[in-house]
């Protein structure tokens, strides 16, 4: 991918800018102000408006008998409460803020702020003026999250289509950079847009960073121009063989230049998102938190699981059994279609789907010898075409994923996760670990209907050593929120893509997925 080049002063200026419309001004304007570099100040002056807003209506909202004291309250609730808001980086200006974080800070610094100015009106013998600090945390509650979560909305619609996107410049054109460049080219979401490395072995680099199409602009020492040159306001140190010393030189460059700089550590593999930050004597110290699959948060898990399963059956039991007459009527043999599969601890088990094919099942393209040839390739995708045996309820059934639902089954006996990492055939698996870095760890846990991996897209003709990298990545951040999340993009995948998927089907009766 080629970046484009960065905009002129030229195009600022002429008969161009004087035809713009109002509309692409304002709408210009408003982009600056929710662009990532002027995100904080932003967020500060409409809070400041938000809040002066709620205490004057919670103030008139209701009759009260304190005066000058009531007054004085409202007066001191806005700058208290913006304090604690902005003293520390909000969890929106991550790349990847979660609303529900959001909201709860917001909440939680609402509340501690109202507490305070009941504390205070204690102190100036305003006790009576109770139901106007309330009024003051329900207006501001309501306000500031509304208000918050709505811009956060904008904010990733506009990131999601690039008008938001950051120039961030790569340095190290090594594996990891070139990673890293693949992960924010394949998910906008993130708002950066890569538009260059730099390295100190620059042949060596071009040669890796041709498949992505970005140049190397140089070797480090050429930092500041490559700024200027492509106009980046973000700088990612990966693997370099620079010497630490001067990659301290390189952030202290970037910060009087008022760049933002972000540093992917030694052993990344490792952290999660529960890692905390230390500071010993001024030395930054990572506090890694280990993940525990037989600890009590995965036996939270797995009773959720068998919950959520034995409600799913009985909700689900008329389509259960729509499924099961169909596969019966459509050809002889048996409704679910067995197969050994790998799931925990490398312990195997037998899954079970809806049959959806004539015949042997197990002479389908999944089984073929050239499957496992190309993994010995480049253990990268897999998957291959269903023949034309598919029975036509089968081919339904596929499509609109109801040929996994006899995996509840698996669940209640305790040898699947609704949420987890998909199970592999037997045959593959030893081939897989051969090939495929940290393909055993995802064996740690029970495998799942569905995962983070298929949700994310890697389904079908995807690599293996990706959706390994997911799985690791799901495992380790585990939570139960995560898995309620999963759950919900399962299920919209399904109505959303499938749906689609279904009327081709229906359509063109002949082909299969």
């Amino acid at each position: 991918m080629t970046p484009p080049p960065a905009a002129s002063h030229a195009d600022q200026s002429g008969p161009l800018a004087l035809g713009r419309s109002t509309g692409d001004l304002v709408s210009g304007l408003a982009a600056r102000l929710i662009a990532p570099r002027y995100w904080a100040q932003f967020c500060l002056l409409l809070d400041v408006v938000i809040l002066y807003l709620a205490s004057t209506a919670a103030l008139f909202g209701a009759p009260t008998s304190g005066g000058s004291a009531a007054r004085w309250l409202a007066a001191i609730f806005p700058p208290l409460t913006l304090a604690m808001m902005h003293s520390r980086r909000s969890p929106d200006e991550r790349l990847h803020g979660s609303s529900l974080e959001t909201a709860t800070r917001i909440l939680s610094v609402v509340s501690i702020s109202t507490m305070l100015t009941i504390a205070a009106g204690s102190v100036i013998g305003a006790n009576h003026e109770v139901s106007l600090a309330l009024r003051l945390w329900l207006f501001s509650g309501v306000y500031l999250t509304v208000a918050r979560l709505v811009l956060l909305s904008i904010r990733r619609q506009a990131t999601r289509t690039g008008t938001l996107a950051t120039p961030t410049l790569i340095v190290g054109a090594g594996l990891v950079g070139e990673h890293l460049v693949k992960r924010l080219v394949t998910d906008p979401s993130y708002g950066l847009r890569p538009v260059g490395y730099l390295d100190s072995d620059p042949l060596a680099g071009a040669e890796r960073a041709a498949p992505s199409g970005l140049p190397v602009l140089g070797d480090p020492d050429d930092l500041m121009q490559a700024i200027e040159r492509t106009g980046a306001r973000r700088v990612i140190l990966a693997f370099s063989s620079l010497p630490d010393h001067e990659l301290v030189d390189k952030v202290e460059q970037c910060d009087r230049l008022g760049v933002e700089v972000s540093l992917v550590p030694r052993f990344f593999e490792s952290i999660n998102e529960r890692a905390t930050l230390d500071h010993v004597g001024g030395l930054p110290l990572l506090n890694l938190r280990p993940t525990n699959p037989r600890g009590w948060q995965f036996a939270v898990k797995h009773a959720f699981d068998r919950g959520f399963a034995a409600l799913a059956v009985l909700v689900l039991s008329p389509l259960l059994l729509g499924c099961a007459v169909a596969v019966r009527l459509s050809s002889p043999g048996p409704i679910f279609f067995r197969q050994r599969r790998v799931g925990r601890d490398g312990c195997e088990f037998t899954m079970l789907k809806f049959r959806t094919m004539r015949g042997d099942p197990s002479a389908d393209g999944e089984a073929d010898a050239r499957w496992a040839a190309k993994i010995r390739g480049e253990a990268g995708p897999v998957a291959t075409r269903v023949p034309d045996r598919v029975t036509p309820p089968g081919r339904i059934m596929r499509v609109l994923s109801l040929d996994e639902l006899p995996q509840l089954l698996n669940v209640l006996r305790g040898e699947m996760s609704i949420v987890g990492p998909r199970p592999e055939r037997v045959g593959y698996v030893r081939e897989f670990e051969r090939v495929v870095r940290r393909y055993g760890d995802r064996h740690r846990v029970k495998s799942g209907m569905t995962g983070w991996a298929q949700v994310s897209g890697l389904r079908g003709e995807t690599s293996i050593a990706d959706r390994v990298e997911w799985d690791n990545y799901y495992i380790q951040n585990w939570s139960l929120w995560l898995d309620l999340r999963i759950i919900a993009m399962t299920v919209l995948e399904v109505v959303q893509s499938r749906g689609s998927a279904y009327a081709e089907v229906m359509r063109h009766p002949d082909r299969t997925r």
